[in-house]
């Protein structure tokens, strides 16, 4: 027998396949080359209900960027999780290893540093970006302070300024001729300077 969905349920299922259609075509054209109809037909809906769910094309890439922000930070967790959770250094290297790993990936790289900050502007990129990263930060910094692996200070803006760098590294990276090399080079310098960022 079928089970009929709620009107709640046949939103969430048009926002997600609308999410879905649109993170490839983004990731592999830009945003500015990909048109509503083009999104709308690759989900299988129509443009009205693709207005119906977004107030247009903007507000449609700024949810595929928020899924992209809390699958980079799911993944970092993960690896934290994985890492010796006394071995401050294990713990910060883990941190930066995987955040920039993410953001190195075609589709994330494309994405969220290189057609965000443009199609969202830079003050909405921030947002989103430091919504996810400095939440993920700062519970990683607050276990070391409880744990008593680093000073007890004030967190929330230590996790800002980490935050901060590891969002600058990886978009140094991203405009590097040689991204391979500049990655290296960004995972050297965040290695040097945040272990000195926890002491006072």
């Amino acid at each position: 027998m079928e089970v009929k969905r709620t009107q709640a349920q046949r939103t969430a299922a048009t926002r997600a396949a609308l999410v879905v259609a649109a993170r490839p075509l983004f990731a592999e054209h830009g945003y500015a080359a990909i048109s509503t109809d083009q999104i709308a037909r690759a989900a299988g809906v129509t443009r009205g209900a693709l207005y119906h769910q977004f107030a247009g094309k903007e507000e449609l890439f700024a949810a595929v960027v928020e899924q992209v922000e809390e699958e980079i930070q799911a993944r970092i967790a993960a690896e934290i999780e994985a890492a010796a959770p006394t071995d401050v250094d294990a713990m910060i290297g883990a941190n930066i290893d995987a955040f920039l790993a993410a953001c190195a990936e075609p589709e994330v790289h494309r994405i969220a540093l290189i057609e965000a900050p443009a199609a969202l502007g830079w003050e909405r990129w921030r947002e989103i970006c430091f919504r996810y990263g400095v939440g993920n930060v700062e519970r990683v910094l607050q276990s070391l302070i409880d744990a008593g692996l680093v000073a007890d200070q004030p967190v929330r803006p230590l996790a800002h300024v980490v935050a901060g760098a590891l969002d600058e590294a990886a978009l140094y990276a991203a405009r590097a001729g040689d991204r391979e090399a500049a990655v290296e080079e960004a995972r050297g310098a965040l290695r040097a300077l945040i272990p000195g960022l926890l002491t006072r």
